[in-house]
């Protein structure tokens, strides 16, 4: 069962549900509309001859955070890392990350595999994004990126996302500081 707008309030003013800088004008129906954040990760193709990931052998890439007011330019067939300026979580909830309809019209891709977020984990999420069009797209920090829906689960789990050990390396690909931990800017 998928939370309603009504559920999510509740949710979220009981602690339930972590959402950083809650706004309700982002409320939908059934899901909650998350921004996009500064940071980038660009692979850097005339490094890598090959992707091997049973190997290891992972693109050469480099890190990018852009200011307020840049704007990053996804050109078409190309595949970065970006992540959501939202930091948010559950313990009891299921919450399941899905792409804008109005943005996939144009051939944007915010995630390939990664759309779920198991309860105990709380992240700012990190986006696979992909340009499907022929056309480059311009993304801009702040921009209303994504979805996120809440869905309740049939029992309590055995353990949370963080019991499991899985997944907990405090690099930035898939996990950011919490929103009162300053990110430093690597452009200087």
């Amino acid at each position: 069962m998928y939370l309603s707008d009504q559920d999510i309030i509740k949710a979220v003013t009981s602690g339930d549900i972590t959402l950083s800088d809650f706004d309700e004008r982002r409320l939908q129906p059934a899901s909650y509309d998350i921004l996009l954040g500064n940071k980038f990760i660009v692979p850097e193709p005339y490094f890598t001859q090959v992707i091997d990931p049973v190997n290891n052998i992972f693109p050469a890439s480099r890190e990018l955070i852009l200011e307020n007011h840049e704007c990053f330019i996804l050109h078409p067939g190309v595949s970065v890392l970006g992540t959501s300026l939202d930091y948010f979580g559950s313990e009891i909830y299921l919450i399941h990350l899905s792409g804008k309809s109005s943005l996939a019209r144009i051939g944007l891709i915010v995630h390939n595999t990664a759309g779920l977020i198991n309860p105990g984990h709380f992240l700012n999420i990190t986006f696979e994004l992909c340009n499907l069009n022929t056309i480059p797209i311009i993304l801009r920090p702040h921009m209303a990126i994504a979805q996120i829906t809440f869905s309740q689960l049939s029992s309590p789990t055995r353990r949370t996302y963080e019991q499991t050990g899985r997944y907990h390396q405090k690099n930035w690909v898939g996990y950011i500081p919490p929103p009162d931990q300053e990110i430093k800017n690597t452009n200087q």
